[in-house]
């Protein structure tokens, strides 16, 4: 991981083609400003509204992207910065900040090939690698009809379509395609923002999902609770064990029940390809970015109690978005390295 190139992953004019996600209503003073991980968008959406009804407080939350996240928060343009890439102990350190994770969940390769329905095509992580590679052009090729052997596939031409933000999916997806295949390891590599070899940029999940949908032969990728709000067409994929799976709330878990947080410092760790008849491939944590030493004490407490309460509440709204909740112990232990009181 690089992270000046993580860090160069930054909003710029892309800026002025998102809109402010004002989530809860309209910003007041006692909103509480984030900005990041479109991964995580669903679910602050969703607790937020929540929080807004009990508390008055609002979530002023922009979903750029995990660069542009980064990026605010290391500018102190926001509150807490929200990324799917987490950062090591040392770069944290070295920037004043703090990282917790909130939830779990997976990514999702979607298509939009004629004639296929959801979870109809089967993948495995080399062959998707291939197809970002350019190795694999047509939706027959034997690669993949080998892999669906009963499903009639067309000659259609892919039209593989990728994240051209600075985005934590990106990661989570490059690095799965990094551990499955090392010939993308060594010519693409894994990070927020890489140069790919083929395909159709687009920006945010909205972006790529518009695209994909206006494409015949598309592949692309994006948040699993994305592509069911959207009614996308996903794929399988061959797990470490071999066995095809489909992205739901029982394989996101199945993934993380090998999280070993105890054992990873400042949070620091990748769920992508765990091992398991029933893990989904893709699966990751989304984490909060915070400064160590806050500058307005008030803002930093408001967005605490605003996480407390998420842990205490909001598991069952994260169950209802397919995203796996943290073990209790776990909120309870990443509380009390929380930098000021909530």
């Amino acid at each position: 991981m690089n992270f000046s190139q993580f860090k160069r992953s930054t909003i710029g004019a892309a800026a002025a083609m998102v809109a402010m996600a004002a989530i809860g209503g309209t910003a007041q003073a006692a909103s509480i400003a984030g900005a990041g991980s479109t991964f995580a968008y669903p679910i602050y959406a969703k607790w937020a509204d929540a929080y807004k009804k009990l508390t008055g407080v609002g979530l002023n939350y922009q979903s750029i992207g995990s660069g542009g996240g980064i990026q605010q928060i290391e500018a102190k343009t926001v509150t807490f910065g929200a990324s799917d890439m987490p950062l090591s102990a040392a770069v944290l350190a070295r920037n004043g900040l703090i990282q917790f994770p909130t939830v779990m969940g997976g990514v999702v390769p979607v298509v939009h090939i004629a004639g296929v329905g959801p979870g109809q095509l089967r993948l495995d992580g080399a062959t998707l690698a291939s197809i970002y590679l350019g190795e694999i052009t047509t939706w027959n090729d034997p690669r993949i009809q080998r892999l669906n052997p009963k499903l009639k596939l067309p000659a259609t031409a892919i039209a593989p379509i990728y994240r051209s933000d600075g985005s934590g999916t990106n990661f989570l997806f490059t690095y799965y395609l990094s551990q499955t295949n090392p010939h993308f390891k060594a010519r693409v590599g894994a990070n927020t923002s890489v140069q790919w070899p083929v395909g159709i940029g687009a920006k945010g999940s909205e972006g790529v999902s518009s695209m994909a949908q206006q494409t015949d032969g598309a592949i692309t990728y994006v948040e699993y609770a994305y592509s069911i709000q959207n009614k996308m067409t996903y794929a399988l994929l061959t797990n470490r064990a071999g066995r095809a799976v489909a992205p739901s709330s029982k394989t996101f878990q199945a993934a993380a029940a090998h999280a070993d947080w105890a054992h990873a410092q400042a949070y620091n760790l990748i769920l992508t390809d765990q091992p398991g008849p029933d893990s989904w491939p893709i699966t990751g944590a989304t984490f909060i970015l915070m400064r160590s030493a806050p500058t307005d004490a008030k803002a930093a407490a408001g967005a605490l109690n605003f996480f407390s309460w998420a842990y205490k509440n909001g598991d069952a709204m994260a169950a209802s978005l397919d995203y796996v909740p943290l073990p209790a112990s776990l909120k309870a232990e990443i509380q009390k390295g929380w930098p000021i009181k909530h």
